[in-house]
């Protein structure tokens, strides 16, 4: 059948699972069995059996469960408190110092965490309430926390990382390595966005009037280097070849757990919980990445990823037109999906045509995972909105939505940068590849 017209069956009846509230893992894996089996042949589901099986049964895949661990441990051992204290002395003198330390310690907490929610969550639940407190304005205290929370996803390690990893074939020990950059770039990029709204309107975050003495100074800063050091010895051992990204993993969910019980804060039951929600977090991660797949396998043998690729690369604009044409598309999908959805469903029909217009698919894995991080703070889905709604109770979607849709402008710019300067993304993982 003619490729357009069966994308297009592909996504209606997609949409029309969603529209029933069938979850994503489960609408997708419902298209592609009935699709392969009207529009391919019957004999072709028993690839689908492999595929559930193959994907399983990836020593890779392991990586993720650990990563979630790590990232609940330190959550539930309030390791965000010591992190946004530290960022709160650092940018004290800065205009907007409280919302700028929130990015930056989500950015820090990112980088032994790769869930947005969590991140946010973590650093969120100290930080706004902190924030009100000071007097600063509401919009501005809950848009820094959700935008600053999507650098969980950026910063390595990162879920979304491991899904399109695994859906495009893609090192993701090489994609953990180029976000470390493109990750410190963003959060500079939103810091200097809080800055220019605060000078512009110095009523939205009054100043920090009380100087810390130099024991709250020392205690602060101890307070972070055990995360710091966790974070340092994740990145190391993966950027270094000394661990593949499934043993970084599992020398970062070991760490935490150590660090936790050093500090005197896993208790049996906060680590029960934490081991209860990496089990679900995990289960759907596995039912989206199986679904996902079962459907690119349809779209392939449909050949929908070719007849785009063929169609974007005939267009008659420069490389850097088509992306941009591509960003609209998932900029746009991403007010209405969450960002996994977009990863399996989306990213398998670009990834040819990425790659034929000569583009990086690691650099794109970047870009794609910035995308995954404006969909997360854009109304009227955006997963961060609806984590900051559950921290603060007494408010509404559209002041939440007020102070965070400001911060896709520095998202885009970002993604700008990384266009004009690729390297930006590529030369840690190319010092990786030339060893």
């Amino acid at each position: 059948m003619n490729a357009f017209y069966g994308f297009l069956v592909f996504l209606g009846v997609l949409l029309a699972l969603f529209a029933v509230r069938t979850p994503v893992g489960v609408a997708l894996a419902m298209v592609a069995f009935f699709g392969t089996a009207i529009f391919v042949s019957t004999a072709s589901i028993e690839q689908l059996a492999t595929i559930s099986f193959s994907v399983t049964s990836n020593f890779i895949i392991v990586v993720v469960p650990l990563f979630i661990l790590m990232g609940e441990v330190l959550s539930a051992a309030q390791i965000g408190a010591n992190l946004f204290r530290a960022a709160e002395i650092w940018f004290r003198k800065i205009p907007g110092a409280l919302a700028v330390a929130t990015v930056w310690a989500c950015a820090i907490f990112g980088s032994v965490c790769g869930s947005s929610p969590v991140t946010a969550t973590t650093i969120g639940s100290m930080a706004i309430p902190e924030m009100i407190r000071r007097g600063y304005d509401r919009s501005l205290a809950l848009g820094s926390t959700a935008a600053g929370g999507t650098l969980g996803i950026l910063i390595p390690p990162s879920i979304p990382m491991i899904i399109y990893g695994v859906i495009t074939d893609t090192s993701i020990g090489h994609l953990f390595i180029a976000g470390v950059v493109p990750g410190i770039l963003l959060a500079a990029l939103l810091s200097l966005t809080i800055v220019l709204l605060v000078k512009r309107n110095p009523a939205l975050a009054p100043k920090i009037l009380v100087e810390p003495n130099a024991k709250d100074k020392r205690e602060a800063m101890l307070g972070t280097i055990p995360v710091l050091l966790l974070a340092l010895l994740v990145i190391a051992s993966i950027y270094s070849g000394a661990a593949t990204p499934t043993e970084a993993g599992a020398v970062g969910a070991g760490g935490a757990v150590v660090i936790a019980w050093a500090l005197g804060r896993l208790k049996v039951k906060a680590l029960m919980q934490s081991l209860d929600r990496t089990i679900r977090t995990t289960a759907m991660f596995m039912l989206l990445l199986i679904g996902g797949l079962f459907s690119s396998f349809l779209l392939a043998r449909l050949g929908i990823p070719q007849a785009m690729s063929d169609l974007l690369t005939s267009l008659p604009l420069p490389g850097w037109g088509i992306m941009v044409i591509i960003n609209l598309v998932l900029l746009v999908l991403g007010m209405f999906m969450d960002p996994g959805s977009i990863i399996v469903i989306v990213i398998p029909i670009f990834i040819k045509a990425i790659i034929a217009l000569g583009y990086d698919p690691v650099w794109f894995g970047v870009i794609v995972t910035i995308q995954s991080e404006i969909a997360a703070i854009t109304p009227p889905v955006g997963f961060n909105l609806f984590v900051i709604k559950n921290i603060v109770h007494d408010t509404n979607m559209r002041e939440i939505s007020k102070g965070a849709v400001i911060f896709v402008i520095p998202m885009l710019l970002c993604i700008a940068i990384l266009t004009a300067f690729p390297k930006i993304a590529t030369f840690l993982p190319s010092l990786v590849l030339s060893r």
